[in-house]
């Protein structure tokens, strides 16, 4: 959004402007309060998603906009609904925040004055509009301390409390503590300067004295209301992250915990406890005190209670959740100190971080089935996402205590699953696991000498529920690579997966779990395949998975193939696919409709994740070092290559029905696409019918999906000269193909334009030579390139920003290209600069100074002509510039032909004085 010099702020408490210069003439975009007023009613109630995201756009304007000044205050009138009220005061807030260097000095006191005098009248109006007016003048007050405001905090309190303020003393009372709640948190995401920063903070933390004893006060007194002590508490929890020293909470603290009795008041007298003590500095000052290491311990206690408090979360309590923090801020505190005195502190929380483990995995147990059935759905996925929390801090919590974490969780579950006294309930079995899978997922198991254990004991559990069966899975998934290391123990889990594969309940974690296992452990499993191919092969029959499992499961059975022989891999796959080539047969005979055309991208999908794992050359492995287990390579046709070969004709027949769906040819330019990633080299023999069905698909009607495989087959096999001759045919023809969509208008297009300009780039980074060829027109597809640059795609400009970082450097060695770019070179320098104008969003910036460092690598000489020329143009790039700065711009960037970083600073520099923002707030986004 633009900037320019605006007039002063201050706005009225009635309509007019306020003083300072008269309202310049209104700019193209007429931002009055009338327009505004419309903007937000478009924005709020009409149901055309179009007509919104432009209401939207406008508005965004018209807040940076000088007239936002003016409208602001109108907005904010007592006649006006609260969302028009609210959009005056984000306006504002706006205003001072970004703009700040546009409002004169004389200024600020007038503007202050307002800020107060609607906070006051809002303190009983709607909370929503305070808000935002207390946010705006607490950016004020940030922008103005310490010089222009040094007691702007004891200033607030005194005005509130002065007795002739307006408003009743409740509303008053609440309208300063969410001024003085959103202070710090307005400090701690606003763009100042660090110097600033530094400087603010420190006053900050002197202005405590001014509020903390206030707060005391209020929260002593009891016959206020809950609402302002509530309100009070999280004043203090806002103000405790500035770094106050803890010597100056104690008293507030202490308040704090008195608060805890009443049962309003707790969840907000435990955030701010917790919030006080787990400041770094704080813990820091509690241990480093080790005489009161007692009292300390007691604090410790206290908070543990909170962890632990009765009840299920989010149903009976949600005070547990906001503990967790300190748990892990009082590790790194232990852990951080000096050896003799960590010795010390370990011993005495180790016992404390157990107990601390036990009950998380108490706090983790699911309800009984009867109550848990009646949570809300919102309710239950509050409670998956407390169980991840617990489960990150359980992970933590192992770099303190280690192995003996995983030997007791371990001495527990066996105790659990083997007495034989009353039968266990399997929220406390499930409990368990959970801890174990939480640690397995992350941290490397292989040393533990329990794990053999654990993998002896999950069969002996009694399964009867989904929630238990899933953990279970979960677990086993996790232990995936100790099972690769320990065969042996394969078999005992290995029937529960595949049984639980039957079960649509199960579903993700039954499939996610036997795929981990067909990854990690596929050297040993052909012992198991047959087994595991006629169970997969079943419930795909049965169609007893979403689609996305369905794929993850011919994902695990590609591993699986890859560690067989290929006789066995053809059989298998024999026996696995054939079902569904004859489906395809029968769907390619009939007349294209919407539920065929869904069970053929099923189809064609399930090829595609099968071959995209099954790798009999294992490329994946080679990263793994040379002590993998490796089988021989296979001589002879690689077997996906084989099925490939049989099934291409009923292919090409399914695509002469549906060549002009592009789901249905991107489905068919997977299966390729996966299978060459996957295959490289071996995929050779498809080499030339695929070129060949190719250029057919892509003549008939073009697709960004074969382009993509195009760029593929280059990628892979331009290089080899018995491939050259039908890639470098694709390649001519695609690039024929598409100058001819050029011609006709590639506005409509730009996911082909896109994968043109990568296919481009592509062929010049691997193989120039095509570039040589006398059926290519270079001069045109320059144009293109050129022409893609101005789109409003954000990824089709990078990709032909890429390609002209590929074409420049041949400059020299291509002629063709050296004679293109000599002629139209000044062509593409002036839509890069008119992109760094202003033409191309902010974040594009990097991709044209790369061009434009391109050009001075290598056309120098051209590119000193061409940028005295184009700058001449009076108004370009843009009409803010003097000629004074274009000059400069110019100089630096010829001066610059070594350092790319160098070039994307300028460039950066350049387009905020090209857009007006040099200077301004928006720099902060860099």
């Amino acid at each position: 959004m633009e900037q320019r010099r605006e007039e002063p702020p201050p706005g009225p408490q009635g309509s007019g402007p306020g003083p300072g210069p008269s309202v310049q003439p209104s700019p193209p975009l007429d931002f009055t309060v009338e327009n505004v007023e419309k903007a937000l009613h478009q924005l709020y109630y009409d149901p055309n998603i179009e007509n919104k995201n432009l209401a939207q756009k406008w508005l965004m304007q018209a807040q940076v906009s000088p007239q936002a000044w003016h409208f602001s205050w109108q907005l904010l009138q007592p006649d006006k609904v609260p969302e028009i009220q609210y959009f005056g005061a984000s306006a504002l807030h706006i205003k001072i925040s970004r703009y700040w260097s546009d409002i004169p000095a004389d200024q600020y006191e007038s503007l202050k004055a307002q800020l107060f005098a609607h906070i006051s009248r809002f303190a009983s109006g709607s909370k929503i509009v305070l808000t935002r007016l207390c946010v705006a003048l607490a950016s004020l007050a940030l922008s103005m301390m310490p010089e222009a405001w040094p007691c702007a905090v004891a200033d607030m309190v005194r005005l509130f409390q002065a007795e002739a303020s307006p408003g009743d003393g409740q509303g008053r009372c609440l309208a300063l503590l969410e001024l003085l709640t959103v202070l710090p948190e307005e400090f701690q995401t606003s763009r100042l300067p660090q110097y600033r920063k530094n400087q603010v903070r420190a006053m900050l933390a002197q202005e405590c004295g001014a509020i903390f004893p206030l707060l005391e006060q209020l929260l002593q007194q009891p016959s206020l209301p809950s609402a302002i002590k509530q309100k009070a508490l999280k004043c203090f929890s806002s103000w405790v992250p500035l770094e106050v020293p803890l010597l100056d909470c104690e008293r507030l603290i202490q308040a704090a915990f008195s608060a805890l009795r009443d049962p309003e008041l707790f969840d907000s007298s435990v955030e701010a406890i917790v919030n006080a003590i787990s400041q770094p500095d704080a813990q820091r000052a509690l241990l480093d005190q080790v005489e009161h290491w007692q009292s300390f311990l007691a604090l410790v206690n206290m908070i543990m209670f909170c962890t632990g408090i009765p009840g299920h979360y989010p149903v009976n309590e949600t005070t547990s959740s906001l503990t967790l923090t300190f748990w892990y801020t009082l590790q790194d505190d232990i852990l951080s100190l000096e050896a003799e005195k960590q010795a010390v502190y370990q011993q005495l929380y180790r016992p404390v971080y157990f107990h601390l483990v036990d009950v998380l995995l108490h706090k983790a147990q699911f309800p009984a089935d009867e109550e848990y059935n009646f949570w809300s759905s919102d309710e239950k996925e509050q409670f998956r996402i407390y169980r991840v929390d617990i489960s990150d801090t359980l992970m933590y919590v192992y770099e303190m205590l280690g192995a003996e974490l995983l030997s007791n969780l371990y001495d527990k579950l066996g105790r659990l699953l083997t007495s034989s006294e009353q039968p266990c309930s399997w929220q406390h079995t499930e409990a368990l696991l959970y801890g174990f899978q939480s640690i397995a997922e992350t941290i490397d198991v292989n040393y533990s000498d329990v794990v053999p254990g654990l993998i002896g004991l999950i069969p002996r559990i009694s399964i009867s529920n989904v929630q238990l069966a899933d953990t279970v899975m979960f677990t086993i998934g996790a232990l995936s690579e100790w099972l690769a290391d320990h065969p042996v123990m394969i078999n005992n889990v290995l029937p529960l997966v595949l049984h639980a594969l039957g079960n649509p309940e199960l579903s993700v974690s039954s499939v996610s779990t036997l795929k981990k296992i067909c990854r990690e452990c596929k050297y040993d499993l052909p012992p198991y395949a047959a087994n595991i191919v006629a169970v997969s092969q079943d419930v795909l029959m049965k169609q007893i998975h979403k689609t996305s499992q369905c794929m993850w499961l011919m994902q695990a059975l590609g591993f699986l193939l890859s560690a067989l022989q290929v006789e066995e891999i053809l059989k298998n796959l024999h026996s696995l696919i054939t079902p569904y080539i004859q489906q395809l047969e029968k769907l390619a005979e009939e007349m294209p409709n919407p539920s065929n055309k869904l069970a053929i991208v099923h189809i064609l999908g399930l090829l595609s994740n099968l071959f995209t794992t099954l790798d009999i050359s294992h490329h994946e492995d080679e990263h793994e070092g040379p002590e993998l287990r490796k089988l021989p390579i296979p001589q002879g046709p690689n077997p996906v290559v084989v099925v490939l070969q049989q099934v291409f004709q009923l292919i090409q027949k399914v695509l002469s029905k549906w060549l002009n769906d592009a789901q249905v040819v991107e489905a068919v330019c997977a299966i390729f696409e996966k299978s060459v990633k996957t295959l490289l080299d071996d995929f050779a023999p498809m080499v030339p019918q695929l070129c060949e069905m190719l250029g057919q698909m892509y003549s008939t009607i073009p697709q960004a999906s074969a382009l993509d495989l195009t760029r593929q087959l280059v990628h892979i096999f331009a290089h080899e000269p018995a491939h050259f001759p039908p890639i470098k045919a694709l390649f001519l023809l695609v690039t024929s193909v598409t100058l001819t969509l050029f011609q006709q208008g590639p506005r409509d297009h730009p996911d082909i334009v896109d994968s043109f300009m990568q296919l481009l780039a592509q062929a010049l980074k691997r193989k120039p030579d095509l570039f040589l060829s006398e059926s290519l027109d270079v001069k045109a597809v320059f144009q293109c390139g050129v022409l893609a640059l101005k789109f409003p795609e954000a990824p089709t400009v990078k990709a032909s920003c890429g390609f002209f970082t590929e074409l420049l450097p041949r400059c020299g060695e291509i002629p063709t290209i050296g004679q293109v770019v000599q002629e139209d070179g000044k062509v593409l320098l002036q839509a890069v600069l008119e992109a760094i104008g202003g033409q191309a969003s902010r974040s594009l910036m990097d991709s044209f100074a790369d061009v434009l460092f391109a050009l001075n690598k290598h056309c120098f000489s051209c590119l000193s002509v061409w940028i005295k020329e184009v700058m001449q143009t009076p108004g370009f790039p843009s009409p803010r510039l003097s000629a004074e700065q274009k000059d400069t711009f110019s100089q630096q960037v010829l001066r610059e032909r070594v350092n790319k970083r160098r070039v994307k600073e300028m460039v950066k520099e350049f387009t905020l004085l090209c857009r007006g923002l040099h200077g301004t707030d928006y720099t902060a986004d860099y």
